[in-house]
């Protein structure tokens, strides 16, 4: 059966999509009819550009019935949905055919535990679903924070990002690196509809910060694989680092993210001395459940 629980995400982001395009942007002429009470296009428009009955789109948007992969296509292109949006669209068509899995609850995989405990000089932490942070060495938390001393439900790395201000001091691509945690957390919801702790996240964010709920509304997805960070450091100033995300073979659902800077680049020399600060403490990397 069709998800329920599903269903108001699918139709919401088809709305959002119709509602940022305009009859000219699609190719259609301009009516001069009766204004529009809503803005964007109307799903009669969506459904003649697809090539399906007004009454099939309707459905589409609420959910009721499935969609031919033939037609998610045409209506990606004709949504004018980037890459990322698009395979967002497939997984909520397709998510929604099953009912939502409780998975339980894992430990850092012993690959990525082995990979933090050789990484001395390269700040590296290990993330789980809904971007929890499972564990860490000792280079990550003297760069971003001390996650040991955070009680375990904040060691998150979205709730860090929106509800800590020393954390946004920190970021000074803020915006950036915010807008990639809300395409995960959107990925995520596709991924398992009806997940309660999601939820739970999602609806503490929203209140929290007016940034986050509008972007969750919002159609936009930003990449989430690789890219640059630039943080203003207390103790060895700014910095300029390349970071990456290796996704565990045993357990896709743990990634390892790392963060680099060219050798000999100010921000490399900056690393270096961070880590002979922290190397004093000659403390392991660390596991969230430790």
């Amino acid at each position: 059966m069709y998800t329920e629980a599903h269903v108001p995400e699918l139709g919401e982001f088809l709305k959002v999509c119709r509602a940022q395009l305009t009859p000219r942007t699609v190719g259609l002429p301009e009516s001069g009819a009766a204004p529009r009470r809503v803005p964007g296009l109307r799903r009669e428009e969506v459904a003649h550009l697809v090539g399906i009955s007004a009454r099939a789109y309707a459905r589409m948007e609420q959910g009721r019935t499935p969609v031919p992969r033939t037609v998610l296509a045409t209506l990606a292109r004709v949504l004018h949905l980037d890459d990322a949006q698009r395979a967002h669209l497939f997984e909520l068509s397709a998510k929604g055919m099953c009912e939502p899995r409780r998975r339980p609850a894992r430990k850092v995989h012993q690959q990525l535990r082995r990979i933090l405990d050789e990484l001395s000089t390269t700040p590296a932490l290990v993330l789980g679903r809904h971007l929890d942070i499972l564990a860490w060495n000792p280079l990550a938390a003297a760069l971003l924070t001390d996650f040991d001393k955070l009680p375990a439900n904040r060691r998150n790395y979205a709730r860090l990002m929106f509800t800590d201000p020393a954390f946004r001091e920190l970021c000074l691509d803020w915006r950036t690196n915010a807008r990639i945690c809300v395409t995960h957390l959107r990925l995520e919801a596709a991924r398992y509809p009806g997940d309660p702790k999601l939820a739970a996240l999602v609806g503490a964010l929203s209140v929290a910060d007016a940034d986050f709920r509008q972007w969750w509304a919002g159609r936009q997805m930003n990449g989430l694989w690789m890219g640059t960070k630039r943080l203003r450091h207390p103790i060895v100033g700014d910095l300029t680092l390349d970071w990456d995300t290796l996704t565990c073979t045993a357990d896709p659902t743990q990634k390892l993210v790392i963060a680099t800077a060219d050798p000999g680049a100010p921000s490399h020399d900056g690393l270096l001395f961070l880590a002979s600060w922290t190397a004093d403490s000659d403390r392991p990397a660390q596991d969230a459940a430790a």
